[in-house]
């Protein structure tokens, strides 16, 4: 029996992102709390990126990393916020089918890129710790650049594969979402007729682009720190874990949150619970990933202080000049 019997043939054309709920008095508050988070995420991630690129000290591979990791975050938050402030503001739940394709297919590959971007950091982080003589010639900008390059490329591939047979696909019946952006999992579950190759194509797909990094980066992180608990003094130790500890806090929580939300089974009972790790996952990560960089990172830390020095400096001596100008001026 097709999926689409005996429910309504009816094709449609667009969907409705349920998102929060219809509380129109939660709505102006919900605006200004994601306005902000959109605001300091675009905000941070551009800072890291700029003083990764700028600032000398900050030409390595673990920083060419972070500043591509910073990129993407940028546009991450990009695919998915704009359009949940517009359905806030407007009050406008409604997305087309053509439109949730879109957002869909962008979502897919920034997570999937994100996933080996992160794997790749840890591989780095390896190599630094584990093999560091062999560190400057086994990780060169040529392959940091391989290794940028082929994450966003198989990415966009395995999105592209996917969003064929999606392109494919009709919808009739209901046209609900229960989520506040479009997923490839419950836009599939919304078609007609015999879509049973997709999900099987979805889990494939999700088992390699998620689980195999994440067996990568634990692979790498149990190896760092067999090495790291070999070093005999305390001050070597506390050294080598600071350089890989902001990356191992954000893998934690990237991972965890992703697991959480595709892996564990979801009762609906849990709905709530599943959408509120899903905002974390999808909205709060890529804004805290920044100040976790910032925070527990001393280079980055150094950097951004001098270039506010040099802000200040650039400031300052324009004022003088602008005095004396005006003073000539009279």
């Amino acid at each position: 029996m097709e999926k689409g019997e005996g429910r309504n043939q009816t094709p449609i054309l667009e969907f409705i992102l349920l998102g929060f709920g219809n509380v129109p008095e939660l709505q102006p508050l919900l605006f200004l709390v994601f306005l902000v988070i959109y605001v300091v995420t675009v905000v941070g991630n551009i800072l890291i990126l700029v003083l990764a690129v700028a600032d000398q000290h900050l030409h390595t591979p673990m920083y060419f990393f972070l500043g591509n990791l910073s990129f993407l975050e940028i546009c991450y938050s990009s695919t998915l916020l704009p359009r949940l402030l517009a359905s806030l503001l407007t009050g406008d739940r409604t997305i087309s089918i053509k439109g949730c394709f879109v957002q869909t297919y962008f979502f897919g590959i920034l997570s999937a890129t994100e996933s080996l971007l992160l794997a790749a950091m840890s591989y780095d982080r390896y190599l630094a710790i584990c093999n560091p003589l062999r560190y400057a010639a086994l990780m060169n900008g040529r392959i940091c650049c391989q290794l940028v390059a082929g994450s966003w490329i198989s990415s966009f591939l395995a999105c592209t594969t996917i969003n064929i047979f999606l392109f494919e696909s009709k919808f009739c019946g209901s046209k609900e979402i229960d989520l506040f952006f479009c997923d490839f999992s419950p836009v599939i579950k919304l078609s007609c007729g015999d879509t049973q190759a997709v999900p099987l194509l979805i889990l494939l797909v999700s088992a390699l682009g998620t689980l195999v990094p994440c067996l990568l980066v634990l692979t790498s992180y149990i190896r760092i720190i067999a090495t790291i608990l070999r070093i005999p003094s305390t001050t070597g130790r506390q050294k080598a874990f600071s350089t890989c500890s902001s990356h191992l806090i954000v893998v934690i929580v990237y991972y965890g949150t992703l697991i959480t939300v595709y892996v564990v089974p979801t009762a609906d009972s849990h709905k709530v619970l599943h959408k509120l790790v899903s905002v974390f996952y999808t909205v709060l990560t890529p804004m805290i990933n920044p100040v976790i960089y910032s925070l527990r990172n001393k280079e980055v830390n150094e950097a951004l202080r001098k270039a506010i020095l040099k802000l200040v400096a650039f400031r300052n001596r324009h004022g003088s000049l602008k005095d004396n100008f005006q003073h000539i001026v009279k």
